[in-house]
């Protein structure tokens, strides 16, 4: 039964504790438990498969280094259920697609490959050299490389994520979509735009050292819940802290560290000193009038404008002019509110400016991240200790997956290695991106789809017409450890290729392997790990993925596919000549705590660009309409889930108990609308491009402090309301953040007239 309580105004703390023994003695029991739990994020051990949130040095970790969602993620990986083929056997894919995400991730980790022949109903054991021919057969069949998809998941290891790409770029295709481009696709355009490297500016020691952190569209108690060590330590050496978000988020209200006593027995640390409830996709104009504010005051680092920066005067005239009243009705704030935010930024020598999902998940996303490097640059808040900018990636290697190469537009500097490397000329055509890549599958123009890790259904927006385009492909290639959607809305001929997941020793002909991983502040370090592999059928990503190749594309251009498999070694050694900034890879990534890449602006204030500075933007103030009687939706995680991973039905801080089909709305909407609280309801949208009517049903309404005339729900069970062509100008990242729905009485939608 649903039940609704108080949110909370505090995260972590001993609940968060008890709840993370709870799950990990549930699935691993206690042996296995200190085993893996012991060995997260620590010099020795594996890296956390959760958020990319950094490391602290070597000796600053603490024993132990997880949080609450962290030993979730090993206890979901790690567990001792598994899915047999015998388990296959028992069910076929019609009934298992009948159950929720969660029961299917309950059924433990999957023991050998399996397929689905043409016609079939459930899928079967196949051998791995037959798994491999098949596919390979399947691809040489195609009349053009580019016919084919190769997605990739942020959980993939550096490693792996070089010899897929190089493998398929071998293939002849750029189609290498990844969750990036459904996540910060909109972070890495408009910062390469704005300061010519698409990755953040900061170290985890700015966070210690800054005396202001502004907070935007990100919820770090659920989503990255160790960055609240740091938020900490910069609080209590006197930051200020700045909260940007719809909804009041419990971690950005109390941090109770369980490392230390004031955490147990203790209040706590109070973190945000403002919170601006600000109205969804609102964030743009918030920043336009915040650097009017600076503009005003001439509480401008003018040294630095004059010295790094290109196009202040422009953007200085065009913010002069920002009209207070277009502000105050596209964020839902006063005046006065934005003006003492500016001012603890006018007052601060150094601010950290962190985002997330809240910023780039928008129409206009790549605009208002632009204008949150604005203020920065204005500010000088760049290339200084304690100040710059923080995106914070939502997987633990989507960045490291991105630096080696997975991108479907890489640049000619990386291409031009490869070739020089390799002796074979790259496609230079850009390839699919994720949202190009549904389009390319729903209308025929690929017919091949090769997911290397993640869920892509369930990740992937307007839900029925992504299960579609799956289910119209001759085959379809998922390497993942456990069962989820993507399985069971298959190709006509459909794989399943168990992999080793983090917490698993790799052993291969060479030796004992590591992989390596970045996390979001460009430290890349190595990651071994602890646990016997789940079945002895189970083959590391790079295994697969070399076995892949090797049926593919045999000793075309010469390359050893098999020697990659053998010595990891020989992987990083290629790594180290094609990849800039990682020069001797194999020392220096497996050096304690590895090492950091290079990031010109935050190294030497050098602005890669084309006029050699930074770039200072003007966009105009773009706000989403939302006609009468309608509400502007955002998409998010409960606390219970990472990413499409569902652990339970338990959105804790928020106060929503057994219950995922839930829509959070401001109680005098639920008012105005003609509703009441807990009223089974369906929500619905329709796009102007394509007028077609998005239903989700059954769901129940809970009053909650929202803004006005915005409401909120959780991923993926939203995920159908998200327009496929609804997506970000200049990134064609889906707009999950910003879509215009009705609540109605549950049924009537299908009124006539309705």
């Amino acid at each position: 039964m649903t039940e609704i309580h108080r949110p909370k105004t505090a995260a972590a703390g001993v609940t968060g504790v008890r709840v993370a023994l709870q799950r990990s003695l549930s699935s691993m029991g206690i042996s296995r438990s200190a085993r893996t739990l012991l060995r997260v994020n620590q010099i020795d051990g594996f890296d956390c498969m959760s958020c990319a949130w950094p490391d602290p040095d070597p000796e600053h970790r603490h024993t132990a280094e997880f949080c609450e969602n962290g030993a979730k993620a090993v206890a979901e990986e790690a567990t001792k259920r598994r899915a047999t083929p015998d388990f296959f056997a028992r069910h076929s894919i019609a009934e298992l697609d009948g159950h929720d995400e969660r029961w299917l991730g309950e059924q433990g980790r999957i023991t050998q490959p399996m397929v689905k022949r043409p016609g079939g109903s459930h899928y079967e054991p196949i051998e791995w050299d037959a798994a491999f021919t098949l596919i390979g057969e399947h691809l040489n069949r195609l009349g053009s490389p580019d016919e084919a998809i190769f997605y990739t998941s942020g959980r993939t290891s550096n490693e792996a994520a070089f010899v897929y790409q190089l493998f398929v770029r071998a293939f002849g295709t750029n189609n290498l979509p990844d969750c990036s481009n459904m996540c910060h696709e909109s972070t890495s355009i408009a910062l390469a735009e704005s300061i010519g490297i698409g990755k953040g500016s900061v170290s985890l020691r700015d966070v210690y050292d800054a005396q202001c952190i502004v907070i935007a569209g990100q919820n770090p108690g659920t989503n990255h819940p160790r960055m609240l060590q740091a938020l900490e330590t910069g609080k209590r050496r006197g930051a200020k802290i700045i909260a940007i978000n719809p909804l009041r988020e419990a971690g950005l209200v109390n941090f109770r560290n369980p490392q230390k006593p004031r955490g147990v027995v203790g209040k706590g640390t109070d973190l945000a000193d403002l919170h601006l409830p600000i109205r969804v996709n609102g964030d743009l104009a918030l920043f336009q009038a915040i650097g009017s504010l600076l503009v005003e005051w001439d509480a401008l680092d003018h040294d630095f404008i004059e010295a790094h920066t290109h196009g202040f005067e422009a953007w200085a005239e065009h913010v002069r002019n920002v009209d207070r009243l277009v502000v105050e009705q596209a964020t839902g704030l006063t005046w006065a509110q934005i003006t003492e935010a500016a001012r603890m930024i006018a007052a601060s020598d150094a601010t950290i400016y962190c985002w997330a999902m809240g910023l780039t998940q928008h129409r206009n996303a790549v605009a208002t991240i632009k204008e949150v490097a604005n203020v920065a640059l204005v500010r000088g808040d760049i290339g200084k200790r304690g100040a710059g900018l923080c995106p914070v990636r939502g997987h633990s290697n989507v960045q490291g997956d991105r630096t080696m190469g997975i991108w479907e537009r890489p640049p000619d500097h990386f291409l031009d290695a490869l070739q020089a490397e390799f002796g074979f000329d790259p496609p230079r055509e850009h390839g699919f991106d994720t949202v190009d890549a549904i389009r390319a599958l729903r209308d025929g123009r690929a017919s091949v789809f090769v997911g290397l890790g993640g869920n892509f259904i369930h990740a992937a927006p307007d839900t029925p017409v992504t299960r579609r385009a799956l289910e119209s492909a001759a085959l379809t290639v998922q390497i993942s450890t456990k069962l989820n959607r993507s399985h069971l809305s298959c190709g006509d001929t459909a794989l399943i290729l168990p992999t080793l997941g983090r917490t698993e020793k790799d052993v291969q002909a060479s030796g004992e392997q590591f992989v390596s991983v970045e996390d979001s502040m460009s430290a890349v370090h190595a990651s071994r790990g602890p646990l016997a592999p789940a079945s002895p059928y189970l083959r590391s990503e790079v295994a697969i993925v070399t076995g892949i190749a090797h049926a593919t594309l045999g000793d075309r251009h010469g390359i050893d596919w098999p020697s990659f498999a053998a010595d990891y070694s020989r992987i990083r050694g290629h790594i180290s000549r094609v990849v800039r900034g990682c020069d001797d890879y194999e020392t220096k990534v497996d050096r304690p705590g590895g090492f950091v890449l290079p990031h010109p602006p935050r190294d030497r204030r050098e602005f890669p660009t084309d006029s050699g500075k930074a770039e200072i933007a003007v966009s105009p103030i773009d706000v989403v309409q939302v006609p009468d009687g309608h509400l502007l939706l955002q998409t998010l995680r409960s606390h219970d889930q990472f990413n499409t991973t569902i652990y339970g039905d338990s959105d804790r801080y928020r106060g929503i108990e057994n219950a995922r089909n839930v829509v959070l709305v401001h109680p005098d909407d639920i008012a105005a609308l003609g509703l009441v609280a807990d009223q089974p309801v369906d929500l619905t949208t329709r796009w102007e491009d394509d007028d077609v009517q998005r239903v989700v049903r059954d769901f129940r309404v809970v009053p909650y402090e929202t803004p006005r005339g915005t409401a909120a729900a959780y991923y993926p069970e939203a995920n159908p309301l998200v327009p496929l062509d609804s997506t970000a100008v200049g990134s064609n990242c889906p707009a999950s953040k910003s879509v215009v729905i009705r609540v109605l009485p549950a049924g009537e939608v299908d009124r006539p007239g309705a």
